[in-house]
């Protein structure tokens, strides 16, 4: 039963909303493994349209070619789930959406598909910053993460982690 009252998480997301509004930076999401919940978590405070721009589900690998620019080779050598793959995607929306920030999250949610280098719960969340023309500013964070628990629930750890990553990184990078 709920309380009513906000969690971390809510909170989170309305500190990355005020950040990302009164430096008057943009943000966009592509996700694989969390379908979607970044996104949601994102616009669910009020006046995102400020600063979100737009977000993309591209679970497939042709959809990670095709909408982002992830190169087949990234694909085919580190496999979709990989340091290089979540690098391609943070940086592919930032740039094809034309925002500030880009993030992304690829991993192995489960209940199969993972192996002993890449076990179920594995998770790269990618956050990309496009820093002004000429100053050789912008920057790409990845982090990888093993969540232990059910699929559903490894999805929303991802998801968190990504605002958490997104949130750091915004701490750590001087607006332009």
């Amino acid at each position: 039963m709920s309380s009513g009252q906000p969690d971390d998480t809510d909170l989170l997301e309305e500190r990355i909303g005020k950040r990302l509004r009164d430096r008057g930076e943009t943000v966009a999401v592509a996700e694989s493994l969390t379908g979607g919940l970044v996104c949601s978590k994102l616009t669910s405070v009020p006046g995102a349209s400020d600063y979100f721009e737009q977000g993309l589900v591209a679970y497939s690998n042709r959809a990670k070619q095709r909408e982002l620019g992830v190169s087949r080779e990234s694909l085919d050598s580190d496999g979709a789930v990989s340091e290089a793959v979540a690098t391609e995607m943070a940086r592919g929306i930032r740039d094809t959406a034309g925002t500030t920030w880009g993030v992304s999250t690829t991993g192995i949610a489960g209940p199969t598909g993972g192996t002993a280098e890449k076990p179920v719960g594995l998770v790269y969340v990618g956050v990309s910053y496009a820093g002004a023309w000429g100053t050789e500013s912008s920057v790409t964070h990845i982090g990888r993460h093993v969540f232990d628990d059910d699929r559903k629930a490894i999805s929303q750890r991802a998801a968190t982690q990504a605002l958490r990553a997104l949130n750091q990184t915004l701490e750590t990078v001087e607006s332009v």
